[in-house]
């Protein structure tokens, strides 16, 4: 991948179509004939001593690109430029004392105009060269960052948790044979859930007012598993159901509410969701009165974490998440997104 990004940049760094080849070397036939009818046989002879050296380089470059491919590299590239560059100095040198000498003009020392010819050529050469090899590393970075990212998503997308079903249908089982109506409730919550989870499992984007419906369902199994200790509430406005976000951002904040308020604590908990709008900006508030997660462990979690990186994959500094602790006692996982966000995760 690399060595292809290396061949790409030779060819449209130092390649161009017949027309233009004719074109620069019109312009430099004219450099020529200006320079010898104005006498500056001196200037016209460095200006040689330069253009040839750099042109040997160009041609060396295309070739090895065309030929070798993806053998070059960019390391490959940067050496075979210096050499050709240094070995085109070398070369013009004779010819260049020859022609100054045939015009009876004084010359530079030999160490000043291999100095100036391999440094010109490997300044206006080399320097484009790094730069194309710098931007082609941090696309690279930023590929390799969004194919995590996506690897990472469909891992979460792909997984339930195992213990969630087993405790499902541990529940499950005990209530066919104590409770049959509320068992045939949980099931009916499980398969909504399922229904709502698995299509996911191939989509990068979702919108409020599914996650919002998944987020209940898995609110309405885990009342039946805690029974009266879990009370729950979602708010989410009819006007922003079709709002654009990543799938499963809210449910990593419900599912942590429960583990870590409703689970420690074995008194009664409430749990509220609800989404704001305002300014441009969607907010989403998940807030739990249950145990909270510790202050050493505020916001800490493996899930928690991969939250923050995808948020800062997907919109860098325009989306937020804070885990905080209020005087109320009440933990609140606030997060934010730009509300005009469907065209990016749909790209």
């Amino acid at each position: 991948m690399a060595n292809d990004d290396c061949a790409r940049a030779i060819r449209r760094l130092y390649g161009c179509t017949w027309r233009q080849g004719l074109l620069s070397l019109l312009c430099l036939a004219l450099v020529a004939v200006g320079a010898l009818a104005l006498g500056r046989h001196a200037l016209l002879a460095l200006f040689g001593a330069i253009v040839v050296p750099g042109f040997a380089a160009c041609a060396s470059l295309l070739l090895a690109a065309r030929v070798s491919g993806r053998r070059l590299g960019w390391t490959g590239a940067a050496v075979l430029l210096l050499a050709t560059a240094g070995a085109g100095a070398w070369v013009v040198l004779p010819a260049y004392k020859s022609a100054l000498a045939a015009w009876n003009v004084h010359a530079l020392p030999d160490q000043q105009l291999l100095a100036c010819a391999f440094g010109v050529s490997a300044a206006v050469l080399g320097l484009p060269l790094w730069l194309a090899r710098t931007r082609a590393h941090a696309q690279q970075l930023a590929d390799l960052r969004s194919a995590a990212l996506v690897a990472e998503l469909k891992a979460l997308q792909a997984q339930v948790e195992p213990h969630f079903l087993y405790n499902t249908l541990a529940n499950t089982r005990y209530l066919a044979r104590h409770q049959p109506p509320r068992a045939v409730e949980m099931l009916e919550h499980l398969i909504a859930y399922l229904h709502s989870a698995l299509p996911d499992m191939r989509s990068q984007a979702s919108t409020l007012g599914r996650e919002f419906e998944l987020a209940g369902h898995y609110l309405a199994l885990m009342a039946i598993r805690f029974g009266e200790r879990l009370q729950y509430r979602l708010d989410c406005p009819s006007a922003l159901a079709s709002a654009a976000m990543p799938p499963l951002l809210l449910m990593t904040l419900v599912e942590n509410a429960v583990r870590h308020g409703v689970e420690p604590k074995p008194g009664r908990v409430h749990i509220d969701v609800t989404a704001g709008h305002q300014g441009g900006v969607l907010t989403i508030v998940v807030a739990d009165d249950g145990a909270g997660p510790g202050e050493t462990a505020l916001g800490s979690g493996v899930g928690l974490r991969n939250l923050r990186q995808r948020l800062q994959a997907l919109y860098g500094t325009r989306a937020g998440f804070i885990l905080r602790r209020t005087d109320a006692g009440t933990t609140e996982a606030v997060l934010t997104l730009p509300a005009a966000a469907a065209a990016e995760l749909a790209a």
